[in-house]
């Protein structure tokens, strides 16, 4: 509007038209929704009425959906639906996920808004900035036709009697008509951002986004997870098998080579098979261990503290399985922490404790070490809060100088019944 061509683009069209369409499609819910409600409540005596109230209380969604599509005649950033779509299909499902929905409430509050009160104010704005200056823009006109080239009534209140004066009232009629231009596009404006606020605001799909963003970085994770899982079974059953044939046929060789330099040359190339299966066990124990696939985090935690170079005490609470992403992340942060006790802390005993309680995993790792720890020092931390927080986790960090330091993890979950977990 305070663009110099303004009166000369289609945008005051546009607001008439919104504030149009807005005054019949009130008085048109006006009457539907009064009518639902009124056979509703008297023929809920005898139970026909209950699908009559049900839809009255549904009534939000048409108009909704209607005033949705009217915005774009004067707000060009579209406005997406956001309810939800049902977990599963059919009528009841439907029903059921729109009763429940906080957006449904809404729309029907702001349905009856402007059944009651919104539609009168846009047809109250089109007749003052619109109509009216028409009306008298029209002057000449209804002088020349209705008065007979005698007279004309100007807004029915003052009569003109001379064309110079009918010629006069019309300019004054085109400059009401400018002005009324500015309240059309103020009007429909306000109408705009009230509805936006109210049904579909600017930021309202945030959530939607925010939910599908999590879900996406979930089955992003879990889709990693499977692709560790994957290249462990691999390399388990591809290359290391390989291996372990080429270390018994080179062992094999060597018994039936004599001494001299051939033989020598076996038992250094057996010698490297061997280093070479010994570092592709710690790879693939690194991608994904077995033992956490097979049989849990409690037995992968107690496996891991087993290789500790540091004594480790395990306490782990768990009645049943976790899903397989969380096993996983809290696998690695446990590994993670114990690698950092043996290399940094300079500690003499290190324990691992926690459980499953009120739907969330916590494991608490901690070590009678020198404390200090800092995630910028290059200690893996940062990696550790990146992963913790891919499954909406939180991870906290305890370690004044002196020591003890703890690590505290805590991962949103459900438990699930081993029986279950393996079919």
């Amino acid at each position: 509007m305070s663009r110099p061509g303004y009166l000369r683009s289609a945008w005051p069209w546009r607001s008439a038209a919104y504030l149009v369409t807005g005054a019949v499609a009130g008085a048109v819910a006006l009457v539907g929704i009064v009518t639902a409600a009124a056979l509703g409540v008297v023929l809920a005596v005898v139970l026909v009425g209950l699908p009559l109230v049900v839809l009255t209380a549904l009534a939000g969604l048409p108009v909704a959906w209607v005033e949705r599509s009217r915005l774009g005649l004067v707000d060009l950033d579209p406005a997406p639906e956001q309810h939800q779509p049902p977990a599963s299909e059919g009528l009841w499902a439907w029903l059921t996920t729109r009763l429940r929905e906080q957006v449904t409430w809404r729309e029907l509050g702001y349905a009856l808004l402007f059944a009651g009160l919104l539609w009168p104010v846009d047809a109250l704005a089109v007749t003052v900035a619109l109509f009216l200056p028409l009306s008298v823009v029209a002057t000449p006109v209804m002088m020349a036709t209705v008065g007979g080239g005698e007279e004309a009534k100007v807004l029915k209140q003052w009569t003109v009697t001379t064309w110079p004066s009918a010629f006069g009232i019309a300019m004054l009629g085109l400059v009401l008509l400018a002005l009324g231009a500015y309240v059309l596009g103020t009007a429909a404006g306000a109408r705009v951002e009230l509805t936006r606020l109210l049904i579909a605001p600017r930021d309202g799909d945030l959530g939607v986004k925010v939910v599908e963003l999590t879900r996406s970085r979930v089955r992003l994770v879990d889709a990693f997870e499977a692709e560790r899982r994957r290249i462990e079974r691999d390399l388990h059953d591809g290359a290391q098998q390989r291996l372990v044939a080429l270390t018994m046929t080179l062992g094999l060789a060597r018994l039936d080579v004599p001494d001299g330099p051939l033989a020598d040359q076996l038992a250094r190339a057996h010698d490297e098979a061997g280093k070479a299966l010994a570092e592709l066990r710690e790879l693939i124990h690194g991608i994904h261990p077995k033992v956490l696939a097979d049989y849990g985090i409690e037995a992968a935690v107690s496996d891991a503290a087993d290789r500790s170079p540091v004594p480790v005490d395990v306490d782990l609470d768990l009645s049943g399985r976790l899903s397989q992403s969380v096993e996983a992340a809290a696998y690695f942060v446990v590994c993670e922490a114990l690698a950092n006790v043996a290399k940094h802390s300079g500690a003499s005993r290190a324990r691992v404790s926690g459980g499953w309680a009120g739907g969330r995993l916590a494991v608490q790792v901690r070590d009678d070490g020198r404390g200090g720890a800092d995630a910028r020092g290059g200690s893996g931390l940062t990696g550790l809060a990146d992963r913790v927080s891919a499954l909406d986790g939180k991870l906290s960090l305890s370690s004044p100088p002196g020591g003890p330091t703890e690590l505290h993890v805590e991962f949103p979950c459900e438990l699930t019944d081993p029986a279950d977990r393996c079919a």
